[in-house]
């Protein structure tokens, strides 16, 4: 499902990249690349206002420091899934 970019997006997107930036001045998120910033948080904030959405699935590694870089400093209402971890391992076996 293709989930437009609303204003409601937007706003949490620039409280998410401000987190972001702030901590890679500060050192604690080692990422130059500006556009990655800036796509993650876009990523991140729909995945964080839409309820319906409880799991954010990728393989980047880079989303994955991003991710852990924002949950440091506030609540996040999403889990990250890295797709290459088997699934036993990321949700255990039910017996």
């Amino acid at each position: 499902m293709i989930i437009p970019f609303n204003v409601d997006h937007a706003k949490k997107a620039g409280d998410l990249g401000r987190i972001l930036y702030d901590v890679r001045k500060s050192g604690e998120l080692i990422i130059s690349e500006r556009p990655i910033i800036i796509n993650d948080a876009k990523l991140f904030a729909q995945a964080e206002v839409e309820s319906n959405i409880n799991f954010f699935v990728t393989s980047g590694l880079r989303s994955q420091s991003v991710y852990e870089a924002i949950k440091s400093k506030i609540s996040i209402n999403f889990s990250f899934i890295d797709i290459k971890i088997d699934h036993a391992e990321g949700f255990g076996i039910i017996q």
